[in-house]
């Protein structure tokens, strides 16, 4: 029993938990703004630009609006980072399980892969500025958007392994070779439905720094807008484990050391394909983000549903 407390205290604080996922979130914000520097034929930051100006907005000293809820103000921060941190402890890194697997998680994650960007919104609204209201506004106008297709596209590959748990849907695609490929489409669906998420370009509309300053952000200021910014990072870390999970299903059969840079490899390479996309695309306006999405992403993703029910019958 102590054995067992003493491996789930280090799993979830230290190894694939809290630490590590710190880490790997400031190292991928690293790769992000400097591959992004260098296609501009800029320099980019130093390796550690990420950790220092996560230092410097901690050391900052905290503005509360007068008319915010200062409660709400101050704990929405906390929640995004909890909120963003504990998706990513029940995806699947070199194992076919996590240590919390259970029937469904991945409709678990997705949910709470949610949670963030509702505080990012509440954070708007709660800080009674008419940028922030501007901004949270446009925050969940986007929610409404892109989260369709996203869960679509998310949950078409356990309709053909029959299952939405990790472990099972790892499970059936290592067992039948490269059949993982007919889920394409929704890969590709996943991943520009994930740039609306993380709000990167062209989907930064919420925080549009020449149209409304900071968005919902705006008046957020040293630790807490730390936070925000943290919970931003580790939230693409979870969603790109999300999708190397459920699309790329293959290194969760290897020793710990292979699985891990198998993992991690796949998280670069998705990273790197979001960068890439707010690096040759300008930002679009609402209405295109909205029509963009309903009239082509959730179609396509429809489409990959209708692919995987026609072919479970030919698996079987």
């Amino acid at each position: 029993m102590t054995l067992y407390l003493l491996h789930t205290l280090f799993y979830i604080f230290i190894f694939p938990g809290l630490l590590f996922l710190l880490v790997l979130s400031l190292a991928a914000e690293y790769v992000d703004r400097k591959l992004y520097a260098r296609m501009q034929t800029r320099v980019g930051p130093p390796w550690f630009q990420p950790f220092a100006d996560l230092i410097k907005l901690l050391s900052k000293e905290l503005i509360i609006p007068e008319n915010a809820d200062k409660f709400i103000f101050k704990t929405l921060p906390l929640a995004a980072c909890t909120a963003a941190a504990t998706a990513f402890l029940f995806i699947p890194a070199w194992t076919p399980k996590s240590l919390f697997s259970f029937n469904g998680d991945i409709v678990a994650v997705f949910y709470i892969l949610t949670i963030p960007t509702l505080t990012y919104a509440l954070g708007g609204w709660y800080s009674r500025s008419l940028y922030s209201l501007i901004g949270a506004t446009r925050v969940l106008t986007q929610l409404f958007s892109y989260e369709v297709p996203l869960m679509m596209a998310v949950l078409a590959p356990g309709i053909l392994a029959g299952s939405w748990t990790f472990s099972e849907v790892i499970s059936f695609y290592s067992a039948h070779g490269w059949l993982f490929l007919v889920n394409i489409i929704g890969l590709a669906v996943a991943i520009v439905a994930v740039q609306g998420k993380l709000e990167k370009v062209p989907f930064d509309i919420p925080e549009a720094e020449t149209e409304i300053v900071g968005g919902a952000f705006t008046e957020y200021t040293g630790p807490l807008y730390a936070y925000f910014r943290l919970a931003m990072n580790i939230q693409t870390i979870s969603a790109a484990a999300l999708i190397s999970a459920v699309f790329l299903p293959f290194g969760y059969n290897l020793v710990l050391w292979q699985g891990l840079l198998v993992f991690l490899a796949k998280v670069l390479a998705i990273i790197i394909i979001l960068a890439i996309g707010r690096t040759i695309f300008a930002r679009i306006r609402m209405d295109q983000m909205v029509k963009f999405c309903w009239k082509y992403l959730t179609p396509f993703a429809l489409l990959q549903i209708l692919i995987n029910i026609i072919l479970k019958t030919a698996v079987k």
